[in-house]
């Protein structure tokens, strides 16, 4: 479509479109025109006067700033000011955008700019001036558009070699945060109609296959998203096209979904996700996923949460959209179990804060982490886990906070604070324990090991918490590390909850975490 096409189409849908707007004009001489006139607490527009950019930016960056909050309708750069002016398609996605921006100052090429709503309500280029910015805007609109066919002329190489199948094979490395379903539907609708998505865990790795009504989408996807981030520095898409050309789904539930069906049941006593509901949650989630992906800015993970925030939604209850930092585990194993226990174990996935075990209901519990992201993690990684010989249930709970018992009252050692434990893992910023987050595995992981440590001890002191060991190999290069492999997952997380942080003397306290490696 011709740019003009595509902003009328814009400002006919605009919400400003029925106000006496005042138009901008831009053409050669007009760049005087554009007085950065433009103050911070001016009235909300759909356009954004973009002030401070660095000299070499390119029109693609300024419009990937837009494109997490909505469509993006129009640009014009004013590259002799290092400005900018970016037109959304509606002025709740730029209010969005603006109250994001506030709390979390955006950056490109590392330099801090600024963004507020313009004066105008509209931008109106003149199209022989502005052409390259619009070639790029419908390079990035054909891109984002629904089955859009890309046009020879913007994206060639995309359209150089004929699509395999309609079926990606979508693996993620470095899965520092959960990525759902959902947040995978987000990503790839953007090339096209997403029919189903089935995700596993395979070579402990979180995989899915996902079908697109048409094999030109998936080439697209492919092409635009292999090798890209979901979030800032982590969750990397390695894409490939499977050798099937269909997907058979038997149940729509958090692990596969036929989006042409909704009538489908939820299977493993998960309730079926009611038509109403699942589209209300697509329309809250569409600003919980950010295409960061989409963007050369890998938008930080908390985004997402930030721009649902800004826009003053709500999420549905279950929806991290502010990021529920309490969980909700149930069916424990009242017997044995202890807020310590579960410290030690969600812990691997983020800094528990507090423990409540329910005193008239002591196999369920209330888990406090340190933010959504990692009550999430935690809630992908150990839901349908075997603790003290049960499969327990984590969900995200309704409550906000774990209350601590008032003072002086005896609740029997079932709150427990770990607010300043020294056992957190995700307390320094950048710590490698960022980068080794991996789901529940026989395989554990072994650090801290001091000189006078043999291999038969940890051998032994691992029999010891009940289990078998099969394998265990010191690092080569580092014998404060070593590998050590019990015969099944739930005797690997029931020697991780005994041993990580045992003191073996010497003043080392053994470090024990889950492993992607096999021995």
């Amino acid at each position: 479509r011709g740019s003009d096409e595509l902003l009328s189409g814009s400002v006919l849908n605009s919400p400003n479109s029925n106000m006496s707007s005042m138009v901008v004009t831009a053409n050669g001489n007009d760049n005087k025109k554009f007085k950065s006139d433009d103050k911070m607490d001016g009235a909300p527009s759909r356009v954004l006067h973009i002030r401070k950019l660095p000299g070499e930016v390119t029109e693609t960056e300024v419009i990937a700033l837009g494109l997490p909050f909505g469509k993006v309708t129009n640009i014009l750069m004013l590259k002799g000011k290092n400005q900018a002016f970016l037109e959304l398609a509606t002025e709740e996605a730029a209010i969005t955008m603006v109250n994001y921006y506030s709390a979390v100052t955006p950056h490109l090429r590392n330099q801090p700019i600024y963004i507020q709503y313009s004066n105008h309500k509209e931008l109106k280029t003149d199209n022989t001036l502005n052409q390259r910015a619009q070639a790029v805007l419908q390079a990035v609109t054909a891109v984002q558009a629904t089955n859009a066919p890309i046009s020879g002329t913007t994206v060639s190489e995309s359209a150089v070699t004929p699509a395999q199948s309609p079926v990606l094979r979508i693996i993620i490395d470095n899965m520092y945060y959960p990525v759902t379903l959902d947040v995978l539907h987000q990503i790839f609708s953007k090339f096209g109609a997403v029919l189903k998505i089935i995700t596993f865990t395979k070579n402990n790795q979180f995989q899915a296959l996902l079908q697109f009504g048409d094999p030109v989408n998936a080439q697209q996807a492919k092409q635009a998203l292999d090798g890209q981030n979901i979030y800032n520095a982590c969750c990397t898409l390695r894409i490939d096209f499977s050798k099937l050309v269909n997907l058979n789904v038997k149940y729509n539930n958090d692990k596969s979904r036929d989006y042409t069906r909704p009538d489908l049941p939820s299977g493993d006593g998960q309730p079926t996700l009611d038509p109403a509901i699942a589209a209300a949650f697509a329309k809250e989630t569409s600003l919980l996923a950010v295409p960061g992906a989409l963007s050369p800015l890998a938008i930080p993970n908390a985004a997402a949460a930030a721009a649902a925030a800004a826009a003053g939604r709500v999420g549905m209850p279950g929806v991290a959209a502010g990021g529920n930092t309490v969980l909700l585990v149930s069916n424990l194993n009242e017997e044995m179990v202890t807020p310590q226990s579960l410290f030690t174990l969600f812990g691997v996935y983020g800094d528990v804060q507090r423990v409540k075990i329910l005193y008239n209901k002591k196999d369920s519990a209330l888990i406090q982490m340190a933010d959504g992201n990692q009550s999430q993690l935690a809630m992908s990684h150990l839901n349908g886990q075997k603790m003290y010989g049960k499969i327990i249930r984590v969900t995200l709970s309704k409550h906000h906070t774990v209350q601590l018992p008032r003072e002086g009252l005896d609740d029997q050692g079932l709150t427990k604070d770990f607010g300043n434990s020294p056992l957190h893992r995700f307390k320094k910023p950048g710590s490698k324990n960022f980068q080794n987050i991996f789901p529940p595995s026989a395989t554990l992981h072994l650090s801290n090991i001091p000189p006078s440590v043999a291999e038969e001890d940890l051998r032994t002191l691992f029999a010891n918490t009940g289990g078998t060991v099969k394998a265990f190999k010191f690092f080569q290069r580092d014998h404060k590390m070593a590998l050590l492999q019990m015969s099944t997952v739930e005797e690997a997380i029931q020697a991780l909850i005994d041993l990580h942080n045992y003191n073996l003397g010497e003043s080392h306290h053994l470090r024990v975490s889950f492993s992607k490696s096999t021995i």
